[in-house]
């Protein structure tokens, strides 16, 4: 079979190639949120993932060596919120910092996590497991909230570094 794929071996000098080969794969973006002892925190993930439905789990990865690591990665429950496409603005923001939420409405959902409006989904958690993994913190959560729109707008994807929406095809 030929190709014109250009194989590599991903080590430390290939970290672009590798981050460029792992951009193919499209993700949704997540916000998750925490009730920190200095206020609330949030973080955008594309890492999020469902696990198991018995019991109802779902997984994110946090880098290490954020300063936001340690305060998801503890014994605090916690809120993902699966953002929408009109939603590009808040992942935007709480990729860059996590503390300031004056931008956007909120309330304490019903496991104390922050909960922004108008999301597609949130899930509040209650941390089940935290598992090192190179250079992030798998991060287990079990479900013990859910809800999700009664309308379903587009979500909030990422792809080779960029945000964006679905277009399906018909």
């Amino acid at each position: 079979m030929e190709t014109d794929m250009q194989s590599f071996t991903p080590d430390p000098t290939r970290t672009t190639d590798l981050r460029r080969a792992l951009g193919q794969f499209g993700t949704g973006v997540a916000l998750i949120t925490v009730q920190a002892p200095e206020g609330p925190l949030g973080i955008t993930a594309n890492s999020f993932s469902s696990v198991s439905l018995d019991p109802p789990l779902v997984l994110w990865s946090a880098a290490r060596s954020s300063k936001r690591h340690d305060a998801f990665a503890g014994d605090t429950p916690f809120c993902i919120h699966v953002l929408s496409a009109d939603q590009m603005p808040i992942a935007h923001h709480f990729a860059g910092q996590g503390h300031d939420f004056a931008p956007y409405p909120w309330e304490a959902g019903p496991n104390g996590a922050p909960t922004l409006h108008g999301c597609l989904a949130t899930f509040h958690c209650s941390p089940y497991a935290v598992h090192a993994a190179g250079d992030h913190s798998i991060i287990l959560g079990q479900i013990t909230s859910a809800a999700t729109q009664p309308d379903e707008p587009d979500g909030l994807l990422f792809k080779r570094g960029q945000f964006g929406r679905f277009s399906p095809n018909d």
